[in-house]
């Protein structure tokens, strides 16, 4: 049974190549379809997600709506990860055809690899034709790519149009990836010394 994931978008620092004011990353990440980020500038247009610590990602959602957005829809996307800035390598371009609502954007197969994942996501693709993966093996990673920086490159809209509409974005990695922080407090409020020359020296500075 896969695991379940959780949305981590919110553990990032997220910036834009541009934007138009009042149309930014608030309105990227406000949890409503209703608003968009809208780019001021030449394409490529880039979403940069930065996180403070490795982290496993296993899929990004994206909310566009070519119906309301028509030329600023974006029509090709590639995914970037690494480290920063300067070490960016693509693992997935993909393929929006006149997208309307939510879209996967998978970086790795579901566990169980071979034929049958290549299968799965061959199914996907067909019953999800407005997005079209290029790499259905996902460059071979398997149930998540482990990364600090995520960059999505808006590289040409529908109709040829110039700057792009993204109205909502979603990064989800596994359930069981979570800050180390919290799982270790909680771990030592449980510990303590026994014995009393430990205790005195629990102190010490």
């Amino acid at each position: 049974m896969e695991e379940p994931l959780r949305e981590i978008g919110d553990e990032a620092a997220w910036s834009l190549s541009s934007a138009k004011p009042g149309n930014g990353v608030e309105q990227l990440r406000d949890g409503s379809t209703e608003t968009f980020w809208q780019s001021d500038g030449p394409q490529p247009h880039l979403i940069n997600i930065q996180f403070h610590r490795k982290v496993k990602v296993s899929e990004l959602r994206i909310f566009t709506n070519y119906k309301i957005d028509e030329s600023y829809t974006p029509s090709c996307i590639s995914v970037r990860i690494g480290t920063s800035y300067h070490d960016l390598r693509e693992i997935q371009v993909i393929d929006l055809k006149e997208p309307d609502g939510w879209v996967t954007v998978r970086l790795a197969r579901p566990r169980g690899g071979g034929d049958a994942a290549s299968a799965q996501l061959s199914a996907d693709a067909a019953a999800a034709a407005s997005c079209v993966p290029r790499d259905l093996e996902c460059g071979g990673a398997i149930e998540f790519v482990r990364t600090f920086f995520v960059q999505l490159a808006i590289l040409s809209n529908h109709q040829n149009g110039r700057d792009t509409h993204v109205r909502q974005i979603h990064v989800s990695g596994p359930r069981s990836d979570r800050p180390l922080q919290g799982r270790q407090g909680a771990e030592c409020t449980t510990l303590s010394f026994q014995t009393l020359p430990l205790q005195q020296s629990a102190c010490v500075r």
